[in-house]
């Protein structure tokens, strides 16, 4: 069996029965073909491979490829779902990548947008055009929901309930959560919905929210050079994903609780969200100031 074949029916089987998505299983494939190839060149049998080639790997990994911690993490667990595809198949006896320990990777705080950013950021849109007017619709319902990217790509226009400001959105793992909207991303959806995406798709059937020129469903990567330019533009450096952290680093400011927040996000794990309590300083000494009595002194004392 080829390494192609090979990654082909474990990229299926990610989808099919493990119930990934396709990016989450795309991202598996990418790191098991770096094994498959370094096995090829290595000269070792996927048949033979025992915890010591995969402790030989993982060090030419980090000392030869420079990856962090994080990367390994993500490494081990795609050759976990390998193994346990490879012991279904009889390919292997038992899943020897299932010994391995993940390192518990620091994770950095994510950058976050002030509100004057994101009001930057978003005023450079040309709302004159036809396509701008759908980009800020994007960009406003990135902000207004913390959405990813695939999730805003990929959203249908069955899913998107405008009267009542609520969106169904299917993140990873295929999980539906009910996400709201704000009202300026309500009027601009309204605006682009009407008067610019009935003219991009013509008399085609489309179910995505969002298309191209051609319309035809708006890409990720369309997304993301689209987003680039407003970066470009705006002078505010940023990431698309960085709007996601900002909407929830901004709801728990305003005093939203943590669950909630957890909720409109999508984490599986409250620990996942906890990133984003992060204050500054500021915050701090007035909380501080608020809450905490302190020792006061009597007059005259």
């Amino acid at each position: 069996m080829t390494i192609e074949i090979l990654l082909a029916r474990f990229h299926s089987d990610l989808v099919t029965v493990e119930r990934l998505s396709e990016n989450s299983a795309s991202t598996y494939e990418e790191s098991v073909k770096t094994f498959l190839y370094w096995l090829q060149n290595e000269q070792i049998k996927l048949a033979n491979v025992t915890s010591k080639e995969l402790i030989y790997y993982f060090s030419w990994r980090k000392k030869e490829m420079k990856v962090d911690d994080l990367t390994i993490a993500k490494d081990i667990s795609a050759l976990r779902s390998l193994g346990s595809y490879l012991v279904r198949t009889n390919l292997w006896q038992e899943n020897v990548a299932a010994l391995l320990e993940r390192p518990k990777a620091s994770r950095a705080l994510p950058k976050v947008l002030s509100i004057d950013e994101v009001e930057k950021l978003l005023s450079v849109i040309d709302v004159s055009t036809p396509l701008g007017v759908r980009d800020r619709a994007l960009f406003e319902l990135i902000y207004s929901c913390g959405l990813r990217i695939s999730e805003a790509a990929g959203l249908k226009i069955e899913n998107l309930h405008l009267n009542e400001r609520l969106l169904i959105v299917h993140g990873k793992g295929d999980k539906e959560r009910m996400v709201p909207f704000g009202e300026s991303a309500k009027s601009w959806l309204e605006n682009y919905l009407s008067n610019v995406r009935p003219n991009l798709v013509n008399d085609k059937v489309v179910p995505e929210v969002f298309v191209n020129y051609s319309g035809n469903p708006l890409s990720r990567k369309g997304i993301w050079k689209n987003f680039q330019k407003l970066e470009s533009l705006s002078g505010v450096t940023s990431k698309i994903h960085t709007l996601r952290h900002s909407f929830a680093t901004h709801l728990l400011a305003g005093g939203m609780d943590l669950r909630s927040v957890q909720e409109l996000l999508g984490h599986s794990d409250l620990a996942t969200t906890t990133i984003y309590t992060h204050v500054d300083d500021s915050q701090l000494r007035e909380g501080h100031q608020q809450y905490f009595p302190g020792h006061v002194t009597k007059e005259g004392d």
